[in-house]
């Protein structure tokens, strides 16, 4: 009998950040677990989270000066998008929602889901999540949510990439590639698959990064410094598509990471007022259809 692990919860006291975020600032990876009596978690997850309820959610992003969510349902509430869907129906229009989908949907629910305040769809193609989707359904599926104007969330490493460049090529919607690709940044700047990430990113307008989950990134630990060149990386490219996250409460991590060391990466990230109000509050405002 296969046991299912259990991880462990968000840190307790996240301290309040330093950087004062922009009115407006948006968390566009974040996730809210259970609770489990209200939104079951499915018998076939990868893994048991701690529940991390709604109440948590807006208690962390109160703290960190958070005004704006983009809610990523995660693997352990299956293709069950309520845990999100109620969140944004109580959120007065401050949060928005990347569903877990597949073809038993209908038009019908992909349209329930749209009203709903869903922007998105996400595939992931980690070992430990399930791994590699079948990409047959996967392209069904991106033909499908094209009428809806969504995009589609990739929880890919760059070290993987390489098979899936024709697929995104061809791809009919935009695309977000998660955690900058989970670089190691003992690797350096000048790693293949970084370089290629950088290649992708430079010569596909349909692509978007968010400048996530520094933790699985670094080798030196927090406050996760080494990872600033990456992000600077990236955004020296375009701006206009990269995007900015907690991934609170941290599912899956080697050390639970302390929130406010996250917003005060943002600074480091981008310098200036302009480039924090892109990763901030404009591109958010963009891809997700938030109202000015």
């Amino acid at each position: 009998m296969t046991v299912i692990p259990t991880i462990a919860p968000p840190h307790p006291a996240p301290r309040q950040p330093r950087f004062r975020l922009p009115p407006g600032a948006c968390d566009t990876h974040c996730h809210i677990f259970g609770p489990n009596s209200l939104y079951p978690y499915v018998p076939e997850r990868p893994y048991t989270p701690p529940d991390a309820p709604l109440e948590m959610f807006r208690a962390l992003h109160d703290r960190l000066g958070v005004s704006r969510a983009v809610i990523v349902n995660a693997t352990p509430h299956g293709r069950d998008n309520r845990v999100v869907t109620d969140a944004i129906a109580q959120s007065g229009g401050r949060y928005k929602g990347i569903a877990n989908v597949d073809e038993s949907f209908s038009d019908a629910d992909l349209d329930a889901l749209n009203a709903a305040g869903i922007r998105g769809c996400r595939f992931t193609f980690l070992a430990r999540l399930g791994g590699r989707p079948d990409m047959d359904s996967f392209n069904r599926i991106m033909r499908r949510i094209a009428r809806l104007d969504w995009h589609v969330d990739l929880y890919l490493p760059a070290a993987e990439l390489d098979p899936f460049l024709p697929i995104f090529a061809d791809l009919p919607v935009s695309y977000v590639i998660d955690h900058m690709g989970v670089p190691s940044a003992a690797e350096g700047l000048q790693q293949p698959d970084f370089q290629a990430l950088l290649r992708l990113f430079e010569r596909d307008a349909k692509c978007w990064i968010k400048l996530t989950c520094p933790e699985r990134i670094t080798v030196a630990g927090p406050p996760y410094h080494d990872v600033v060149p990456f992000a600077k990386a990236i955004i020296g490219i375009d701006a206009d598509r990269v995007l900015w996250g907690t991934d609170w409460p941290h599912p899956n991590v080697k050390a639970m990471p302390d929130d406010g060391d996250l917003v005060d990466l943002v600074p480091l990230f981008a310098p200036t007022e302009e480039l924090q109000r892109k990763l901030l509050v404009d591109n958010p405002t963009r891809l997700f259809g938030f109202t000015v």
